[in-house]
């Protein structure tokens, strides 16, 4: 079965992808046990989330809190117009995916030489190389699941340098994802040095080189601009954007990385924009209790679970 990437991501739709499940959990302490985790990805689908990624396909003595990848991938499949993700840092981990049955596969390079050895053990070309392998075992399985290249440290690099990571390199590494046969490309602020105006050059940037190919941006509100970043994504035509709940979140091998962009806060201020996302933030700000159940020493953020919705007229 072909996946279409336009059944996942339409053009003309903005689509909030929840990465806590799996960015969001990477750092933790404690995880929720299975089953807290299927009633957050039940809770945050009534509120009207499709998109999940729920998980990594690496070793289960070392990341224990992605051992049950598989069930909450079939978890997502059991709701109707949802989508999963599963994360491959490796050959071996596409082929775990595609006998997972994910909808998606995401593959990650990062635009930093430096921080890629240090979270992959290998150059950045040895990485495309790695990626190709897993596109092409896609290509000739039964079943075709959407490939997404994620490229780390776009906006500047914790171990290398803020500058360290020119926009054009960004697009080189871009535009060699969708020669190697990526369906989607999506480009993260790892460890939030970017801002708004670098946000927009990259944004008009890959739009320029990659035509009508999706688009996504993934940002960590590590010095408070995530949101910011979010908006100026909207304004370019970014359609892709991952959030995590409670900002959740964070790079084990990037210094200085915190927590994903706050999910709640990211639904809102489309919704502010006026893209009909269709999600009911009060809903979804229900999975905080399972988080502070589960996670209790996990500090969550959030400005709307602060200050709450605007009072209604």
């Amino acid at each position: 079965m072909n996946i279409a990437v336009d059944a996942i991501y339409p053009s003309d739709t903005v689509v909030i992808r929840e990465v806590g499940l799996r960015d969001g959990l990477q750092l933790v302490k404690k995880f929720p046990s299975t089953a807290a985790k299927q009633d957050w990805i039940d809770i945050d689908y009534a509120a009207g989330l499709r998109h999940f990624e729920v998980g990594s396909y690496l070793p289960a003595s070392s990341f224990p809190q992605f051992a049950d990848v598989d069930t909450l991938i079939g978890k997502v499949a059991t709701l109707p117009g949802a989508f999963s993700t599963a994360l491959a840092l490796n050959k071996r981990g596409g082929l775990n995916a595609l006998a997972g049955a994910a909808d998606e596969i995401l593959c990650v390079v990062s635009a930093s030489e430096a921080h890629n050895m240090a979270n992959a053990r290998r150059s950045r070309e040895d990485g495309l190389k790695e990626i190709s392998e897993i596109i092409a075992l896609r290509d000739a399985s039964a079943r075709k699941p959407v490939v997404t290249v994620g490229i780390a440290m776009a906006f500047g690099c914790s171990i290398a340098g803020k500058d360290a990571v020119p926009i054009d390199e960004v697009v080189r590494m871009a535009v060699a994802c969708r020669d190697l046969g990526a369906d989607v490309v999506s480009v993260a602020d790892t460890v939030g040095y970017g801002g708004p105006t670098q946000v927009r050059a990259l944004a008009r940037a890959l739009s320029r080189e990659l035509g009508n190919m999706p688009i996504g941006m993934h940002f960590h509100d590590t010095r408070g601009l995530g949101i910011a970043n979010a908006a100026a994504a909207l304004d370019e035509g970014v359609r892709i954007l991952d959030a995590s709940l409670g900002g959740l979140g964070g790079c084990p091998f990037a210094p200085a990385a915190t927590g994903n962009v706050v999910l709640e806060d990211v639904v809102f201020l489309a919704q502010s924009m006026g893209f009909d996302v269709g999600v009911d933030v009060e809903k979804l700000m229900a999975v905080r209790a399972i988080l502070s159940r589960e996670m209790p020493d996990e500090q969550l953020y959030g400005q709307l679970a602060r200050a709450g919705l605007p009072l209604a007229a």
